[in-house]
């Protein structure tokens, strides 16, 4: 199974990826929404079998990857416990 995981932030996807064990899984850097969809639509179309996101996607994020993935692929994202609420907003709080 090849996999990638999709951080978002002040990234250029052309340039800020990583990838181990011969490109089986990778890890890419996007600008926002619209450079996270082409990033996945074009992992899908070369062969990804699952990606996962970052925190910073949320679940309508998300839905925008399974759309751009056409549902065909499992695409997933990063959550916390209610319990670190606080640690999450003082971390990443919103803009």
């Amino acid at each position: 199974m090849k996999f990638a995981f999709l951080i978002m932030g002040k990234f250029n996807s052309e340039t800020d990826k990583a990838a181990i064990h011969n490109g089986v899984s990778q890890l890419i850097g996007v600008a926002d929404i619209e450079d996270a969809c082409r990033t996945a639509r074009n992992l899908y179309e070369n062969g990804i079998d699952c990606i996962e996101l970052c925190g910073a996607f949320g679940a309508e994020g998300a839905r925008k990857i399974i759309e751009a993935t056409e549902n065909k692929i499992p695409v997933g994202y990063v959550t916390h416990l209610p319990e670190q609420e606080e640690v999450y907003q003082a971390a990443f709080p919103q803009k």
